[in-house]
């Protein structure tokens, strides 16, 4: 257990620590797909049997909405690291937000039964689509700063 805590530590650290955006986000996605996996895993073979189907509808889709946003941190770590001056930050912070809120939700819905954690969830889902909308901003920038004529990247 102590060594767990030292894990936990050291990646927080690591994640907190970077200076780079593009790092953080490509760290914070590779965690939170780690965790969507464990979850799915946890939850195909620990859960199919013990939660009643509709709350394990629940549970797994909370582990599907977070590995298609593990995917998009990714992504948004890539898309910093070669448009940094574009604003990829913001959509990766609602992303972020937006797997911790709906599906951290909908995990501890399942789990416990307590219904209004289902509250919680559609303010997941908003920093969600404030997320895509940001990450369509950011694209847009991103394309401009290729094109610019002053020897940005190309």
């Amino acid at each position: 257990m102590a060594d767990l805590r030292k894990f936990r530590a050291r990646v927080a650290s690591l994640v907190l620590a970077s200076s780079h955006m593009h790092t953080k986000f490509l760290l914070l996605g590779a965690i939170s797909a780690f965790i969507g996996v464990a979850a799915g895993a946890f939850g195909a073979h620990a859960l199919d049997a013990r939660l009643p189907t509709e709350l394990l509808a629940v549970y797994e889709t909370g582990v599907r909405y977070e590995l298609f946003h593990a995917a998009a941190l990714l992504f948004v770590g890539l898309a910093a690291d070669r448009w940094p001056e574009a604003g990829w930050g913001r959509a990766g912070w609602m992303f972020l937000a937006g797997t911790v809120l709906f599906s951290g939700s909908l995990y501890g819905l399942a789990l416990t039964g307590v219904r209004a954690l289902g509250a919680v969830t559609p303010l997941g889902g908003l920093c969600f689509l404030l997320g895509w909308i940001f990450a369509a901003v950011a694209g847009l920038r991103s394309t401009t700063f290729d094109s610019e004529p002053d020897g940005g990247p190309a």
